[in-house]
């Protein structure tokens, strides 16, 4: 059965109708992040809102795109599938335009069962893949582990397909049994940008699953980008796509660009 943040209809009739309403912001966001309520004559839901004029600057992505990127790479893995982003559109808010995603009430048990920070003699020798090792507060040894489960072996795929630069422990999601992932801001690079904690999988071949997933991506999704993304980043999409499909296999890190995410939570 599908999670209600994959069902959720909000095309821009509905979106015209709808009060916004900031409740809360997300402090920890490297960006200006706010918990708002959508009201519509459906009735009310909670949703992450991301105005433009809170993007940070960077200097390699272009300004006052993070948002799109957003609605991007749920466009991706809407069309592809994957069904691993939470609903996102771009819409007016009261700060001004920006992404809105429906908001995952994430389970923190059901994250930790995916990816967490153990002390490096006590790794899981089945069933994990240890992905980067340093020293905790006390100066010993730890280790960022994520669990081997399917479910992260999609957002793996997924991660690769839209190159995304920022796949932290913090942005994987888990709410009724469905893994998530969260801010997409910095992905669909033209250059190589992937950092990722999901590397267990790396070299090895796609599954069934994945190559399906690609391909309906690659078929389905350029058409819903076109407004999303500058014609190279979707060029770029492609290419990866077709990359992925002749290999049939999922990468490994690449030594010209770091492939750890920093902090990795």
């Amino acid at each position: 059965m599908s999670h209600p943040a994959l069902t959720v209809e909000l095309d821009d009739a509905t979106l015209a109708d709808a009060e916004l309403e900031i409740t809360g912001r997300l402090m920890q966001a490297s960006n200006a992040t706010f918990l708002a309520e959508l009201t519509t004559p459906a009735g009310k839901t909670s949703w992450v809102y991301k105005p433009v004029e809170g993007e940070r600057p960077l200097w390699d992505f272009p300004h006052r795109t993070l948002g799109l990127r957003e609605v991007a790479a749920y466009e991706v893995s809407r069309s592809g599938g994957f069904d691993c982003v939470p609903v996102t559109v771009y819409a007016n808010g009261p700060l001004g335009p920006g992404s809105l995603q429906a908001w995952i009430d994430s389970e923190e048990d059901a994250v930790a069962e995916l990816v967490d920070i153990v002390p490096s003699p006590k790794v899981p020798k089945e069933g994990w893949f240890s992905c980067v090792e340093g020293l905790g507060a006390d100066d010993r040894p730890v280790s960022v582990i994520h669990a081997d489960d399917p479910r992260l072996h999609t957002l793996a795929v997924f991660d690769v397909l839209i190159n995304n630069a920022d796949r932290k422990g913090g942005h994987i999601l888990a709410s009724q049994g469905h893994v998530f992932g969260c801010d997409h801001g910095i992905s669909f690079h033209t250059d190589h940008k992937l950092r990722t904690l999901l590397w267990g999988w790396a070299g090895t071949e796609l599954r069934p699953e994945d190559r399906e997933a690609v391909a309906k991506a690659r078929e389905e999704a350029p058409e819903q980008l076109e407004l999303l993304l500058a014609e190279d980043e979707i060029a770029a999409f492609v290419r990866r796509a077709d990359l992925l499909l002749n290999r049939g296999k999922l990468p490994r890190p690449r030594g010209q660009w770091p492939s750890i995410p920093w902090p990795p939570f």
